[in-house]
């Protein structure tokens, strides 16, 4: 089947909630799922984007996603590019989809001159570990995720 790549538009805003849906059942993490379709079309296409997607098709349906954003590293002075979420649905894997999506990303950085393209795989998922690392990554066994969300973030943004 044809598959192709086409950056998200405001009409496929339910599609690719439904494709974070999905990642989030994949990775048994559909209770942290709590944004609406409202929120990131603003996210996505509002007066002050901070996020963009591609969509991977297969024919008219949509199998898979990036979503990424810009970030910074002070060491390089540069910009980088940041992927929050990759996605293909079980039943599309096996089929180069996943690492079209990859080099899509990958080219948007070079393009944009960005020093760096990095993203956080989870520890248990292997498969995803190694489809990196045939990509060439490097999973930087020193560096952990901190997270700040709901009251520590609140109480830690507290004036006083």
């Amino acid at each position: 089947m044809p598959f192709r790549i086409e950056p998200a538009q405001p009409r496929d805003t339910a599609t690719l909630l439904a494709l974070i849906r999905a990642l989030a059942e994949y990775e048994k993490l559909t209770h942290l799922v709590v944004g609406t379709e409202a929120q990131l079309a603003e996210e996505l296409f509002g007066r002050r984007p901070v996020i963009e997607a591609v969509l991977g098709w297969e024919d008219e349906r949509a199998v898979g996603f990036a979503l990424y954003f810009h970030n910074f590293s002070t060491f390089l002075t540069r910009r980088g590019l940041y992927l929050e979420d990759l996605f293909v649905v079980p039943e599309a894997r096996g089929r180069g989809y996943g690492k079209a999506l990859m080099r899509h990303v990958a080219r948007i950085a070079v393009e944009q001159d960005c020093g760096r393209f990095e993203w956080a795989v989870l520890d248990w998922n292997q498969p995803a570990i190694e489809f990196y690392k045939s990509l060439g990554a490097e999973v930087l066994p020193d560096w952990r995720i901190c997270r700040l969300t709901g009251e520590a973030l609140a109480a830690l943004g507290r004036h006083g």
